[in-house]
């Protein structure tokens, strides 16, 4: 499995690579992999997400996470595929599963990335006041002074005690 990811991160790397050039190289290395390989059809999902083909990458990233991924395949999955139905302007789905993963207990390297995409399905929602506190919140511990104030101004942005 190894050198068969190695390969797929190969073609994501190669920037010379088209969209539809990336579709036909991870379609080719994920012809390797038994037709149900969880893993296989989530980088196919990915290479038609990333080509703005929406529908056929949900069909794709929801057999995936059904037949199972490890966590961070997961989480992954799971962001991008309610990344892609927002596009599709299936909002509230969207902001179900995201709201999942930016609550998930512990908290995940990809905390950031699931906020950053829980705040742009609140704006599609219609709350870009929560939006801006989810945002805030997740770039506070980031930042080199004051996380404590704009920690604190995110929550009430939020409605929530300081």
């Amino acid at each position: 499995m190894d050198d068969w990811q190695n390969r797929v991160d190969a073609v994501w790397a190669d920037d010379a690579l088209s969209p539809e050039d990336v579709i036909v190289r991870i379609d080719e290395l994920a012809a390797e992999r038994p037709a149900d390989d969880a893993v296989a059809l989530f980088e196919r999902a990915g290479a038609r997400d990333s080509a703005g083909i929406e529908g056929e990458a949900e069909v794709l990233y929801r057999r995936a996470l059904e037949i199972g991924l490890d966590d961070e395949r997961r989480t992954r999955a799971t962001i991008q595929l309610a990344s892609t139905i927002r596009n599709l302007g299936k909002t509230e789905e969207s902001l179900a599963m995201l709201q999942v993963e930016y609550e998930r207990e512990p908290r995940g390297p990809l905390h950031d990335a699931a906020a950053a995409f829980y705040a742009l399905a609140l704006v599609s929602s219609g709350a870009p006041e929560r939006a801006a506190s989810v945002a805030l919140q997740a770039l506070a511990p980031h930042l080199p002074r004051y996380t404590r104030s704009v920690t604190g101004y995110a929550r009430e942005i939020a409605g929530t005690p300081r």
